[in-house]
């Protein structure tokens, strides 16, 4: 890691990383499409198979992470007025996110058959890249956490999607090897989950939304 990118890491807030690194984790923790995936692939196919879903899940993750970097670089480039216009749209999309986590009762379901790991891996992929909550998510997510004071957008998102990206991984690798023991349990608890995560993520839209 160069000086500039060193420097970016270290300028960021630290109580904006850690709202950064937590809404991210509730991302990943609440059921929708990729949880189910590769939960359910862990749990009818084996982990092995389970982990390879969660790695072309992750792939597909840094299909949008790219995007959102050259999407929103050359915006605020071309509109330098556009970094409160994305910043209060993305407040608007958490606090949307948290209204559908509070009112949502019924885990969705996903019964994927049995795979090779390059189908498994190609079935993640796809899911994610053609899942457009998370392209919202991550272009609205992400470049919240910017400062045009301490270095480039374009760098700083690099950073945060990497940050992301890590976090992601892991949790999707732990997921698909926990499958039969954790899934279980999220499906017992899943309506107090998602009230936990809409009043996080509820929180965490006001406070992107007041400077």
């Amino acid at each position: 890691m160069g000086p500039p990118m060193y420097e970016i890491l270290t300028g960021f807030d630290p109580s904006f990383l850690v709202a950064f690194i937590v809404a991210g984790l509730l991302l990943n923790l609440t059921p929708g499409v990729d949880f189910v995936l590769i939960s359910t692939t862990g749990m009818r196919s084996g982990t092995r198979l389970g982990i390879a879903a969660a790695i072309g899940v992750n792939l597909g993750v840094w299909v949008h992470i790219l995007a959102a970097v050259g999407g929103v670089s050359a915006l605020l480039l071309a509109y330098p007025f556009a970094y409160d216009a994305i910043r209060y749209v993305g407040a608007a999309y958490l606090a949307w996110m948290a209204w559908q986590a509070w009112n949502t009762d019924e885990m969705p379901v996903s019964g994927p058959a049995e795979l090779s790991a390059g189908a498994a891996v190609r079935r993640g992929f796809l899911t994610n890249v053609l899942n457009p909550k998370t392209a919202l998510f991550i272009f609205a997510f992400i470049p919240q956490f910017t400062d045009p004071t301490i270095g480039p957008i374009s760098l700083q998102l690099l950073i945060l999607g990497a940050i992301f990206q890590i976090n992601g991984f892991i949790f999707t690798v732990l997921l698909a090897v926990a499958a039969g023991a954790l899934a279980p349990f999220l499906k017992a608890h899943f309506k107090a989950l998602n009230k936990i995560t809409a009043v996080l993520l509820g929180g965490l839209a006001a406070r992107l939304a007041i400077p």
